[in-house]
């Protein structure tokens, strides 16, 4: 018989009231998919519809401009777009090696297990800290103590195009380091449970070929655990993207474009929750427009994310 004439078989074979409840079970929870997947077509459909207005006016045009200025009913989310590629992308490149150097720290055996579960009962308790409080934190705590560290940065690299403007307060590289300490805590989780999953047998038959707890990270546990980690990476990313009361209070929320690291900027999280509130008119429809750009973005990381994982799942 094939496998599937042994299931029907078996299933034959149960009390009715059991076939009920599995076939019950299994079409309560092909709706509840069905309602995930209902949920996020309309949020395109209703965003969508709220900025087709804008996308009718501005066109591709609205991607590439930074004017903002309800006044002359002139809209271009260009600065809030590079703001939110710029911080995501700076946050995830300071954010990764941070989170799985720290992952490998707390799973394999290089310090006593109680200092690794500490450790790791801290990054979690990071994780749980509201948004707000951070932004809290990183107006009033981190951004006065990095100052001059920036003054310096200016002083004696000023020349360089991302260093060219003075520190005034708030601006891009508090933002981006804000969204370090937030992405670090999902990268280090998914990365440590990755980890956790490589079988014990690949690191003692490592080990009995005589190589070193170095070389076994490096070249057998990291490649085994690369599809789980990138996973995560990836999942970060899209957070950041998509973080919204934190880089508000600290980025500066200035729709001036500049390439510099220290000036106030903008993304497009910020720049909606700052302006949706009194929005009205063409105003409104240019944030759905610039909320859809966002969600297309966010969309795009999520399917490379799942491409990636795919593929490195088959090759190791």
């Amino acid at each position: 018989m094939s496998p599937k004439s042994d299931k029907l078989y078996e299933l034959r074979r149960r009390r009715p009231s059991e076939r009920f409840l599995d076939v019950g079970f299994k079409n309560l929870f092909t709706i509840l998919a069905a309602v995930v997947a209902l949920l996020l077509f309309a949020v395109l459909y209703v965003v969508f519809m709220g900025g087709l207005d804008s996308m009718g006016r501005y066109g591709w045009g609205f991607l590439v401009t930074s004017s903002w200025n309800p006044v002359d009913d002139e809209y271009g989310a260009g600065a809030a777009i590079y703001g939110t590629l710029i911080t995501s992308l700076l946050s995830l490149t300071i954010a990764v090696p941070l989170g799985v150097g720290t992952a490998i720290f707390i799973t394999e055996n290089i310090i006593p297990l109680k200092i690794r579960n500490l450790i790791g009962l801290m990054v979690e308790l990071l994780a749980a800290i509201p948004s707000v409080v951070l932004g809290l934190w990183a107006i009033f705590v981190m951004e006065p103590f990095i100052r001059p560290l920036l003054e310096i940065l200016h002083q004696r690299l000023g020349f360089l195009p991302i260093f060219s403007t003075a520190p005034m307060g708030p601006g891009t590289l508090p933002a981006v380091l804000i969204l370090v300490v937030m992405i670090l805590p999902i990268i280090t989780a998914i990365s440590r449970d990755a980890l956790h999953q490589v079988p014990t047998s690949l690191r003692q038959a490592a080990y009995g070929v005589g190589t070193t707890r170095w070389g076994t990270i490096l070249n057998i546990i990291l490649p085994a655990a690369i599809s789980g980690i990138v996973g995560g990476i990836m999942l970060a990313l899209g957070r950041a993207m998509g973080e919204t009361m934190a880089v508000t209070m600290i980025i500066g929320n200035s729709n001036n474009f500049s390439f510099s690291l220290l000036a106030p900027g903008n993304t497009i999280s910020s720049m909606l929750a700052n302006q949706f509130g009194e929005a009205d008119g063409s105003q409104v429809s240019s944030l759905m427009y610039a909320a859809f750009v966002l969600i297309i973005l966010t969309l795009v990381v999520n399917i490379l994310a799942q491409l990636m994982v795919k593929r490195l799942r088959l090759k190791y």
